[in-house]
C-alpha cells in the first residue's frame, strides 16, 4: 500500500490510476484534489478560495433563516442556498468519494459527502413534502456549516507551501547570474550557464563565488558560513579551493572553474534538499485513519437497521427510510470537521503571541512526539557574529587604550573581526580617528600609522616574531581552547595586548538546552566549526553529543541514523547548510533571523530568533495534539453513542414515536458536540510551558 503524499491516506498501488512522478519517484493519490494540490498547488489554492467565498456568505444566510428569521418561504430560500453550497462548493467531496470508490477505499471526502448529502436530501424532501416524515424540521444549516468548516480547514493546511521547492528556489538564488570571464587582457561578462571547466574568472570584493573553483591569483577572506557553517571567514590564497555560492569579502580573486552545473557543492546541496523532501513520508492524519473504518461501518449499520426493521420489525417503508437517514444524520461529521481546525486555530494564535510561526498542523503533530534534538551552532546557539570578549594588557596601556588603537587600525578594514572591534569601541564611547596610513597584510593582519605617527599592528601570530610572542603563548592557547579567536596588538614594534573575539552564545541558549534535557530529549550539537570551538560551546552548555567540522551531508546522515533508531528528530538551524537537515528531519525548526532557505525548509519558524521558543513550540505541540485527540474522541463519541439509538435500539421502549423527536436529538447532539470541541480547544489559551 502506498501513501498519498498530500493527505496521508493509504492507496492501493495496483488499483490507483491517479499517479505522478517527481525526482524519479512515483506517487499515488486517493483523489484528484490531492493530485492537483501536489502538481499545481497555486491552482488548488485558487479553487479553494473561490469555494470559500461562495460557501460562507450563503452559510451565514442559512443560519440566520434557521435560528433567527422564521419566514414562511424560508425553507425554499435555504434549499436554494444550501444546494449551491452542497454541489458547487462541496463538489470536491463528491469527486473525492468517487475516487475513493475507484481505489476501493474510504476517506474523509466519503464521510463528508455521505453525511452532508443525507442532511441535504432529508431536508429537501421535508421542504417539498412536509408530511412525508413525522417531523417537519430541516437541516440545511448542518450541511452548509459542515462544508464551509471543512473547506476552511483544508485551506489552512494548503497555506503551508512546499518546503522543498521553496528551499530549492532560495538555494538557486545564491548563485550569481552573471560572471566576469577573463579573456586574455579583457574581462567579459557572461551568463553563468555559459561557464566551462577551466575558464578563468574574476571575483570582486562583495561578490559571490560563481562556481567551485581554484584560486589562481590573489588573497582574500571568504565567508563560507552559508555552505560549511564555519562562523569565521577563511583566508584563501593561490591554489586554495573556493566553493560556489560563498561570499568573497576583502580582495579580488582570479579563479579557475573546477566544477560546473550539477557537480558543484551548491548543486549537491540542492539535490540533497530535493531527495530529502521526496523521501519524507507525511504524517497519517488521525481523522482520516479513523474515518476509513468509520464510514463503511456507519453506512452498513444504516442499511442493516433499515432493512431489519422493515423486514423483521414491520415498521413500514417510511419509518425504515427515516431510520437510515437518522443514522447518517447522527453520523454527520460536524464536530469531526472542526475538531482539528479549532485546536489549530487556537494553538496557532498562542504560538504567534510567543513569537512562533507554525506552518502546518502536521508540524505540531510531529512536535508532540520529538525525542531527539539536533542543533546547529552558528546563528542558532550563538549570535552568528563575533564579539570582543576579552582585552588583556601586557604593558602600561589600559584596556581602553588597546581597544582604541586596535579600532583605529581597523577603520579601513571590511573584515568581520575588525568590524567587531570597531563596534566594541563605539559602544564604549571611544573616539576613533582614521589612520594616516594603512597596510593590509593578507592572512596575517593590519599595520597602520595613526595621526601622531605611532605604528599600530593588529593581527595573528604571522604578523609578529616568535620572540615577541614567547611570553604570550600560554594566554593565547588558553583563550583558543575556549573557542575564541585572538588578535595581538602591537605599538611601535612592541606587543602591548591581546583582544579575544568569539561568536558568543545567545542569552537563552543554556536555558533552552536545560529545558530540552529536563524533558528527556536527546541533544546533539552538529556544526561546521572546528573541534576546539565546537567542544568549547558544548562544554558551556552541557551538551554531551558533539560532531564538529560537519558538512550538510554529515548532518543528514546523523539524522537518518537517529531515525533508524526509532527516534523522532527535530533539527534546529538557520543557515543554507542546514536546509537539507531541516528538510530531512521529522521536524525542521528554523531561526527567523536566518537565511530564507532555512526558513522555507523549516516547519516551525522562531520569529524572535529565540531558541528557547523551540522548546515552547514542542510543548505546545504536545498540548495541541492532546486537545485534538480529545476533540476527536468527543466528535466520534457522540456519534457512537447515538448511532445505536438512531438505528432503533429504543423502539421497543418508546415505539416508533421516538422518531418524532429523534432528528432533533441528532441536531442537538451535533450542536453540543461542536460546542464541546470549540470550548475544549479554547482551553489552549491557558497554555504555559512547564
Amino acid at each position: 500500500m502506498a501513501t498519498d503524499p498530500v493527505c496521508g491516506m493509504y492507496v492501493n498501488e495496483a488499483d490507483s490510476k491517479l499517479t505522478a512522478e517527481r525526482n524519479d519517484r512515483k506517487y499515488y493519490f486517493c483523489s484528484e484534489n490531492c493530485k492537483l494540490q501536489f502538481e499545481k498547488p497555486e491552482k488548488e489554492m485558487q479553487t479553494l478560495k473561490t469555494a470559500l467565498l461562495v460557501s460562507w456568505p450563503l452559510t451565514v444566510v442559512v443560519a440566520i433563516l434557521t435560528y433567527a428569521l422564521h419566514l414562511s418561504y424560508g425553507n425554499y430560500i435555504m434549499l436554494l442556498f444550501a444546494s449551491i453550497v452542497q454541489f458547487y462548493a462541496g463538489q470536491r467531496f463528491y469527486a473525492g468519494t468517487l475516487d475513493a470508490i475507484k481505489n476501493k477505499s474510504a476517506n474523509m471526502d466519503t464521510l463528508i459527502a455521505i453525511g452532508t448529502s443525507a442532511a441535504w436530501a432529508y431536508s429537501t424532501i421535508v421542504t417539498f413534502m412536509p408530511n412525508t416524515f413525522p417531523t417537519g424540521g430541516v437541516y440545511f444549516d448542518t450541511s452548509t456549516i459542515i462544508i464551509s468548516l471543512i473547506l476552511t480547514g483544508t485551506y489552512m493546511q494548503r497555506l503551508a507551501e512546499s518546503r522543498a521547492s521553496n528551499a530549492v528556489s532560495a538555494l538557486v538564488a545564491l548563485q550569481p547570474k552573471i560572471v566576469h570571464v577573463i579573456n586574455g587582457n579583457k574581462i567579459v561578462d557572461r551568463p553563468i550557464e555559459e561557464i566551462k571547466i577551466g575558464d578563468l574568472l574574476l571575483v570582486k570584493p562583495g561578490e559571490k563565488i560563481p562556481t567551485d573553483s581554484i584560486v589562481m591569483d590573489g588573497t582574500s577572506s571568504v565567508d563560507e558560513s552559508v555552505i560549511t557553517g564555519e562562523s569565521m571567514p577563511v583566508t584563501k590564497r593561490t591554489r586554495d579551493k573556493v566553493i560556489g555560492g560563498t561570499m568573497n569579502a576583502t580582495s579580488s580573486l582570479r579563479i579557475k572553474a573546477a566544477k560546473i552545473g550539477e557537480d558543484t557543492a551548491l548543486s549537491q546541496i540542492i539535490k540533497i534538499v530535493q531527495d530529502a523532501a521526496s523521501s519524507k513520508v507525511p504524517i497519517q492524519k488521525l481523522a482520516d485513519k479513523i474515518s476509513s473504518y468509520f464510514v463503511p461501518i456507519v453506512v452498513l449499520v444504516g442499511i442493516l437497521s433499515a432493512l431489519g426493521w422493515f423486514l423483521i420489525g414491520g415498521t413500514g417503508l417510511n419509518t425504515s427510510i427515516l431510520i437510515f437517514v437518522s443514522v447518517l444524520i447522527i453520523a454527520c461529521p460536524c464536530a469531526l470537521g472542526i475538531a482539528t481546525p479549532a485546536a489549530l486555530l487556537v494553538s496557532s494564535g498562542m504560538a504567534a503571541k510567543s513569537g512562533i510561526l507554525v506552518k502546518s498542523g502536521e508540524s505540531l503533530q510531529i512536535a508532540s512526539r520529538v525525542d531527539a534534538i539536533v542543533l546547529d551552532k552558528t546563528g542558532t546557539l550563538t549570535k552568528g557574529k563575533p564579539e570582543v570578549t576579552d582585552i588583556i594588557t601586557v604593558s602600561d596601556y589600559s584596556d581602553r587604550e588597546i581597544l582604541k588603537y586596535a579600532a583605529v587600525a581597523e577603520m579601513n578594514s571590511e573584515h568581520v573581526l575588525g568590524k567587531a572591534i570597531i563596534d566594541k569601541a563605539r559602544r564604549s564611547k571611544i573616539k576613533i580617528e582614521f589612520p594616516k596610513k594603512f597596510n593590509y597584510k593578507q592572512g596575517s593582519g593590519i599595520i597602520a600609522i595613526d595621526k601622531t605617527g605611532r605604528r599600530i599592528a593588529v593581527g595573528n601570530r604571522e604578523l609578529f616574531g616568535k620572540e615577541q610572542l614567547s611570553k604570550l603563548e600560554k594566554q593565547i592557547e588558553k583563550l583558543e581552547l575556549q573557542g575564541k579567536t585572538t588578535l595581538i596588538i602591537g605599538m611601535d614594534k612592541q606587543v602591548v595586548g591581546i583582544i579575544a573575539l568569539a561568536d558568543v552564545l545567545k542569552e537563552d541558549s543554556a536555558k533552552a538546552i536545560n529545558a530540552f534535557k529536563d524533558s528527556d530529549k536527546e541533544v546533539w550539537l552538529i556544526t561546521g566549526d572546528n573541534e576546539r570551538v565546537a567542544n568549547a560551546v558544548a562544554k558551556q552548555l552541557g551538551i554531551e553529543n558533539v560532531i564538529a567540522q560537519a558538512k550538510p551531508k554529515d548532518k543528514m546522515e546523523k539524522i537518518e541514523e537517529l531515525q533508524r533508531e526509532g527516534k523522532v528528530v527535530a533539527m534546529i538551524g538557520d543557515g543554507v547548510n542546514d536546509a537539507p537537515a531541516l528538510t530531512k528531519a521529522d521536524l525542521g525548526i528554523a531561526i527567523g533571523a536566518g537565511t530564507d532557505v532555512a526558513i522555507q525548509a523549516g516547519g516551525i519558524i522562531l520569529i524572535r530568533n529565540n531558541i528557547y521558543d523551540a522548546y515552547v513550540a514542542l510543548e505546545l505541540g504536545k498540548r495541541t495534539m492532546s486537545k485534538i485527540k480529545q476533540n476527536l474522541f468527543w466528535a466520534f463519541g457522540y456519534n457512537i453513542v447515538l448511532i445505536p439509538i438512531a438505528a432503533g435500539a429504543l423502539i421497543p421502549v418508546f415505539t416508533i414515536s421516538i422518531y418524532e423527536f429523534l432528528p432533533m436529538l441528532a441536531a442537538l447532539a451535533m450542536a453540543f458536540s461542536s460546542v464541546t470541541v470549540v470550548s475544549n480547544s479554547l482551553l489552549l489559551t491557558r497554555f504555559k510551558p512547564k
